[in-house]
């Protein structure tokens, strides 16, 4: 597999045990695919997009109104300056918001995911911000019952485990770089935190995925296709069968680094009380466990987001 492929999900349906050997593959592979074929419309993901960019327009202070000191960005806005990758010396050259997914507040998970905030100045933002996090769901679960599969697994295995999922989609805005002596990349070297990440809106190029070989493959998917990426959390799961791979968002070259970026990445997370423990399946005398300890989805959650500067 000489280049990260793109497959049509519509073969699941059509073509279900080519497509599951086929997904399969460029996941352990590449720990990423592009997907095509979502049935997620254009009039949705646009206005998305339209919302997003007019809220990023706002002046830094009525942005910083939605900014929850102490919150780790769960929830909000979250200011230029703060995320840094793991292990970085620079903090990434982003700003973004946290929309989460909508819970009776009198849920068992109710202190581990916290209301949402809305912009009141973005006429739609709520309309088309949280249409956009149920399409990418849904969406993400279909992946996974096919990555399910091809590790035999039954169909619905994750469907109980994520229902109740801390997931999350991120409007991410890159600003113009104005200096040409910069330190820091719009996004450094890094590895997901969750089980898989959807990210709608990689048709900008930046996006670069380390090879097996160690090489940057640049990744620039065609506007109809969705970039669905291994996260750690299924990595340790599934006892690194699927690879959580490092990428990264480089800075352009030239006059287009003076040009903003939007990306809008989902990061579908199991339950908070999901214990992340090797699966059986995934174990053999050439692939003994990694991870004989095991962690919850919250735990593990909470663990990163202190490497990563967000709490």
């Amino acid at each position: 597999m000489s280049q990260i492929p793109t497959l049509d999900i519509r073969r699941f349906d059509s073509d279900r045990d080519a497509f599951v050997a086929e997904l399969g593959a460029a996941y352990r592979e590449w720990g990423f695919c592009g997907i095509n074929g979502h049935g997620i419309s254009d009039e949705l993901i646009n206005g998305a997009y339209g919302v997003f960019k007019a809220f990023f327009a706002l002046p830094d202070e009525v942005k910083k109104k939605y900014h929850v000191p102490g919150g780790g960005g769960a929830r909000g806005y979250t200011p230029f300056g703060i995320e840094t990758a793991k292990g970085s010396k620079h903090f990434d050259l982003k700003e973004f918001w946290h929309i989460g997914r909508e819970i009776p507040r009198d849920s068992k998970y109710a202190d581990d995911m916290p209301a949402n905030l809305w912009p009141t100045e973005v006429d739609g933002f709520r309309e088309f911000g949280y249409g956009l996090y149920q399409a990418l769901d849904a969406l993400g679960s279909r992946v996974l019952s096919a990555l399910a599969l091809h590790i035999d697994l039954p169909e619905d295995y994750f469907a109980d485990k994520t229902n109740y999922g801390n997931s999350i989609l991120r409007p991410i805005h890159y600003p113009p770089i104005t200096t040409t002596d910069v330190p820091n990349v719009r996004a450094g070297a890094h590895e997901d935190i969750n089980l898989i990440t959807l990210l709608v809106g990689a048709s900008a190029a930046g996006l670069e995925v380390l090879s097996r070989k160690g090489e940057w493959i640049p990744f620039t998917a065609d506007e109809d296709t969705i970039v669905v990426n291994i996260g750690d959390m299924l990595q340790r799961l599934t006892n690194h069968v699927y690879p959580s791979t490092t990428h990264r968002v480089t800075n352009p070259p030239g006059d287009l680094a003076r040009q903003p970026r939007y990306s809008t990445p989902f990061f579908l997370h199991p339950n908070p009380d999901f214990v992340i423990d090797v699966l059986s399946q995934c174990i053999t005398d050439e692939n003994p466990s990694r991870y004989p300890e095991p962690i919850t989805a919250q735990g593990y959650l909470e663990e990163r987001l202190r490497e990563i500067k967000l709490i």
